[in-house]
């Protein structure tokens, strides 16, 4: 899974977070824990954003002392990474349909994070890219 570091700040009487590598993600909370919950939140929000407009998400960097790590789920890292690797390759959802031999619906489905989509569906996809999509557990 994808974790991004986050600067977590006091700020006005809570803290304010943000996320180095994804600017977009903003948030604050009164307490440090509503702050931890509210940048899950925010982070995934964001990913929102890089998948609407077609635009690479930058992977997270490494984390510095002091910063926290906030985890992106697992569905939603592995749709991340298969959107950074169709936008490296130039292939549109219509080229990865045809790849898959599929309609191009069935592909919008697979690049939705609000679908929820089997993670064969996105290995397959991988596959179509000529990538592998690999899992280990730590």
């Amino acid at each position: 899974m994808l974790r991004f570091p986050a600067e977590i700040v006091p700020d006005d009487g809570g803290f304010a977070v943000s996320f180095p590598d994804i600017p977009e993600a903003l948030t604050c909370g009164d307490t440090l824990d509503e702050a931890r919950e509210m940048a899950a939140d925010a982070l995934a929000t964001a990913m929102e954003f890089y998948f609407e407009d077609g635009r690479q998400v930058p992977l997270p960097s490494a984390a510095t002392p002091g910063q926290h790590l906030v985890e992106l789920p697992a569905s939603v890292s592995a749709k991340v990474l298969l959107l950074n690797e169709m936008i490296a390759q130039g292939v549109t959802q219509a080229e990865l349909a045809r790849r898959l031999h599929t309609r191009k619906q069935e592909v919008q489905r697979i690049v939705n994070l609000e679908h929820a989509t089997k993670i064969d569906t996105i290995e397959a996809a991988f596959r179509a890219l000529g990538k592998r999509l690999e899992m280990t557990v730590a």
